[in-house]
């Protein structure tokens, strides 16, 4: 079970970062298309809080230094794909609502085991345990 939410953990932070990383950096290609259906200002936010939240996704687990933020992580991620459910639905884009929906499924499934089932313990109790 831990490795499956290692797997999931370590894929939504893949998934984000890159995502993040697009909405920062957007290439000139397609910046023009992103610019029509969100404002700069919202796609720059939403890049920080995505590249965060795959930092708070891996970081904290993998150092064992604050690793309650991992399910905190998770919960912002599915914040936003509630969000981001509802926004490709309104505008009948079905195949990006499903996959925002399945990135919510995963999410949910993270910060529900990482807070109740299999909780990582922070450095200290670790070395307690020894």
């Amino acid at each position: 079970m831990k490795a499956l939410i290692w797997v999931l953990q370590v894929l939504l932070a893949v998934a984000f970062f890159a995502h993040g990383c697009l909405l920062l950096f957007p290439p000139a290609s397609i910046a023009q298309q992103m610019n029509t259906s969100l404002p700069r200002w919202f796609q720059l936010f939403l890049g920080v809080a995505e590249v965060a939240a795959a930092v708070g996704l891996t970081v904290p687990g993998l150092t064992r230094i604050r690793p309650r933020l991992v399910p905190l992580a998770a919960a912002g991620i599915m914040i936003v794909m509630i969000s981001a459910t509802v926004f490709h639905t309104m505008r009948g884009e079905g195949s990006s609502a499903v996959t925002t929906f399945v990135l919510l499924l995963v999410a949910t499934f993270v910060a529900y085991t990482r807070w109740r089932v299999a909780p990582i313990q922070p450095r200290r109790a670790a070395v307690a345990q020894r």
